[in-house]
């Protein structure tokens, strides 16, 4: 398909080159218009300067400062970059054809989804990396490209985005702002991209994307144009519809055969029209009958019913309706992993484990569990930092922490501190119970898009009181600024 989609972009190139010769020269242009259909228009013209505006600035910048940085920012910034050329080239294929069905839509969009996933992929294969909080940064935003197939309103979808790649950015510009100004270069060009994304869709597809009202058809060609077409443009004008056109064009450029004729008009099956015309009115005078049209329906018995509901029954449990476990594939497990990598406690993809132990800790290190489930972790001695990502009813008992500790994407997840912790961070996560020590009640915890928090707090010797995190917030306008403040739950 990108194959075709360049010809077509060349092929546009040269009719216009050829047309702005012919007008300039003695006589104009034959009957005046040249193209009408390829829509070039003042319009679409403008979105597409605005979208290549896009990649010539804030996208260039960000591959710029990415080999800058080097290793796998520089990797990741290339897939970056050919996700966005892939989707130019799918806008400039909208603005030539009408919108299609959503089957043909999903196989328009699969050379942009199949990127998308390998710059995720990516990140999840590199997990080791030292620059982990920039691919996930990526990662976390990159599925803003799919804004293509949001009807309505597109540009809140890219801000969501956005807003997760600024969890990770907030990161990177808290290790590298005092020590390296070219991370903190990389953040600002990287977030430039989505900010500009969505003043380019607020302007040019606001209620979604615009697809073209017409076909690409040419008209009042001179010879010297058609005969460009001809050779260009003929494996492009067949179909009605861009997948028709794009998908499925003969290679040796003949147009597809004609599509089937309609079905039969209704109540027309005799060759007399006015016989069609008699039984249309018969059947509105059955509708107009009002409640006397219940009057012909025969009354089904108790018996009648259940027999009924036994064949259907019967018929869905029928062998030939029940789904073949062999179509869907056992989603493939991976190896539980418990590891010191560098400076990085790896805990990862362990289930039904409840005596996992990390003991030879150090000042320096940092912890990070990842897909866990129903397990039990116990950390001692005192670490920088811990981060626990995609967990399922995990246990987790840890004695100090200099630094973070974070829960992302959870549930179901409890957190015990025996000694210190200045701060506590739980975003995305549903059912989170903390469980404080006496010494650790100063610590801030700072929550976002989750529920169900509870945190419990040590009273006597052996018993904890517990307090619920709010999760619904009111906020009024005091004349000079926004207020807000948790709603008080009654009961």
């Amino acid at each position: 398909m990108e194959a075709l989609v360049e010809r077509l972009e060349l092929a546009v190139v040269r009719l216009e080159a050829v047309a702005v010769k012919l007008q300039n020269g003695p006589g104009g242009v034959v009957n005046g218009d040249i193209i009408h259909s390829l829509m070039i228009n003042g319009g679409d013209s403008q979105s597409m300067e605005a979208f290549d505006l896009l990649l010539s600035g804030s996208v260039s910048e960000y591959v710029k400062t990415s080999t800058a940085i080097g290793g796998d920012v520089a990797k990741h910034a290339e897939m970056v970059n050919n996700a966005l050329q892939i989707q130019r080239s799918f806008l400039k294929m909208a603005m030539t054809h009408r919108e299609p069905s959503k089957t043909e839509l999903v196989d328009l969009l699969r050379p942009l989804s199949e990127q998308i996933h390998e710059v995720q992929s990516f990140r999840e294969k590199n997990r080791g990396s030292r620059l982990f909080n920039h691919l996930s940064a990526v990662s976390e935003s990159i599925p803003a490209l799919g804004w293509v197939a949001v009807c309505q309103k597109p540009g809140p979808y890219v801000k969501e985005m956005n807003d997760a790649a600024m969890f990770y950015t907030n990161r990177v510009l808290k290790d590298y702002k005092d020590t390296d100004g070219r991370h903190v270069e990389w953040v600002r060009s990287y977030l430039s991209i989505w900010t500009e994304l969505q003043t380019y869709i607020r302007e040019h597809h606001t209620t979604g994307l615009i697809w073209s009202k017409t076909d690409v058809h040419v008209y009042s060609i001179h010879p010297s144009i058609m005969e460009v077409a001809s050779l260009e443009l003929n494996p492009f004008i067949q179909g009605p519809i861009a997948p028709s056109s794009l998908l499925s064009a003969p290679s040796d450029g003949r147009c597809p055969p004609p599509p089937p004729p309609p079905p039969p008009p209704v109540f027309m099956d005799s060759p007399n029209p006015e016989d069609g015309t008699a039984q249309i009115s018969a059947l509105f005078a059955q509708l107009n009958q009002g409640e006397a049209i219940t009057k012909g329906l025969k009354h089904v018995s108790d018996e009648q019913k259940s027999q009924k509901k036994a064949h259907l029954r019967k018929h869905q449990e029928s062998p030939a309706r029940r789904p073949d476990p062999s179509v869907c594939p056992p989603a493939r497990k991976h190896a539980p992993v418990l590891e010191l990598e560098g400076k990085k406690w790896r805990v990862e993809h362990q289930d039904q484990s409840h005596d996992l132990l990390i003991e030879e800790t150090e000042l320096r290190q940092v912890v990070y569990v990842f897909g866990c489930s129903s397990s039990t972790l116990q950390i001692k001695g005192k670490v920088n930092s811990i981060i626990v990502d995609n967990c399922r009813k995990l246990g987790l008992v840890f004695d100090s922490a200099v630094g973070i500790a974070e829960v992302i994407n959870c549930r179901d997840v409890q957190l015990q501190v025996m000694g210190k912790v200045p701060t506590i961070s739980i975003n995305k996560t549903e059912g989170c119970h903390v469980y404080l020590s006496k010494d650790s009640l100063d610590c801030e915890i700072v929550s976002a898009k989750s529920s169900e928090m509870n945190i419990l707090v040590p009273e006597g010797e052996d018993d904890y009181r517990e307090f619920p995190v709010p999760e619904q917030f009111k906020t009024v306008w005091d004349g000079s600024s926004l207020l807000t403040e948790p709603t008080k739950i009654a009961g």
